[in-house]
Parts: C-alpha cells; structure tokens; sequence
C-alpha cells in the first residue's frame, strides 16, 4: 500500500537521542525507547501498524474469508449492566445511538473476567468492540486493499479503514484464530484512557466521529 504505514501526526515532544539528550536520562530509560523505536521501524519495513491492541497489516488480501465465522471463544449474551460488572474497563455507550440492541461478553479468564465487551445496534450491522487497549493485540486487520489514515476522535489520535477489510481474533495465547476470520466493514479504532474503541459498520469518516465523540 502506498505511503504505509500512515504517518503518524508530529509529537508533541522531541525525540530521544536529538541534540545529545539521551544520555542525561537513566539508561533503562533511554535504552527502552531506543528499542521500541527499533521495533517500530521492524514493523514499517514488515507493513505492520500496531495501535491501541490492533494489529494492521498490509500485505496483500488474498480471497476474503468465506463461510460463517466462528465466535471469539467463550463469547455470549449478557445485559449491558452485566457486562460492567464482568470487565475490568468502563464500558462507555454513544448517547447518539441510544441502548445497545445486543451485548456481548468474550473470552473471560479463570476468575470470570471478560477480554472483549460488543455492543451491536441496527439489527448488528453496527458493532462497537471495547478492551483494553494496554494489553496484548486483540485483533489483526489485513488492509492491503483498503486505504488506513490517521484522524481524530476529540483530542485523542485515532485510525480509520475506509472499506472492507479481513478482521481476525487473537486470543489470550497470542494465536490467531483464523476460524474467526470475517470482512469487517469501515472500522474507526481510538483509544482512551486505556480503553480500546472499534466502531466498525456502513458508516463515513464524519459519521463514524461524529457517533465516537459522544461516548459517555
């Protein structure tokens, strides 16, 4: 894909090692961020973006999953208010789009801890999934064929996938459980405060913000 990984907007702050000031800071520091940019950097030459526990790559989308696609392990029904008690993260709703028709809890731990919180409206053709966005990846994207760019959703740096796009589950384990392998819609990924948000449905860029900036 063109011009991948999406270029990140500037930070706000200078980088490590600029001007010789990262030999002032303590070493485990400093050495930490110097592997974190290198990993960075392994990851654009492999066409990889990781953000907020998704993993988007852009190698080239072969045929488009086919069949039903199996569930997240351990996936069902719960009532919203369930749903908060079983997560270890705020399950925060989009006023605009009123009571969820349908919630669903996945992969819940040995202490009944729920991973991953999906909230479905209009009929399921529109999902928001919620996690911990801190944690190790929750899904893979293959966007070879789709166009990925940064945008914003309020303050917060978020990505947006224009078009239809393989979406695979990674579980607990790290393995991706290619059984679960759909084509997902246009999805718009941000985080905050430590909470992972996937807007995923026949949505644009504007209309999909304009549903995430009122969470509450």
């Amino acid at each position: 894909m063109p011009g991948w990984p999406p270029r990140r907007p500037p930070a706000a702050t200078p980088a490590d090692g600029v001007g010789g000031t990262c030999w002032r800071r303590p070493w485990p520091r400093c050495w930490w961020r110097r592997c974190r940019r290198r990993a960075a950097l392994a990851d654009a030459m492999a066409g990889l973006l990781r953000f907020a526990g998704v993993t988007i790559s852009a190698s080239p989308i072969g045929a488009p999953p086919s069949g039903v696609p199996s569930p997240p392990p351990g996936q069902r029904s719960a009532t919203l208010d369930e749903a908060r008690r079983l997560v270890r993260f705020p399950i925060r709703t989009p006023t605009v789009l009123g009571p969820p028709e349908q919630v669903l809890l996945a992969d819940p731990d040995d202490t009944g801890g729920h991973r991953v919180a999906s909230l479905l409206y209009r009929a399921g053709t529109l999902r928001l999934d919620i996690f911990d966005g801190r944690l190790d990846p929750v899904f893979v994207k293959q966007a070879g064929g789709s166009d990925a760019e940064w945008t914003q959703v309020g303050a917060a740096q978020a990505i947006w996938i224009g078009g239809p796009h393989p979406i695979s589950y990674i579980d607990r384990d790290g393995v991706v459980r290619q059984a679960s392998g759909r084509l997902a819609a246009a999805t718009l990924i941000w985080e905050d405060a430590g909470v992972t948000y996937r807007l995923e449905g026949d949505l644009t860029l504007a209309e999909a913000v304009a549903i995430a900036t009122t969470l509450q």
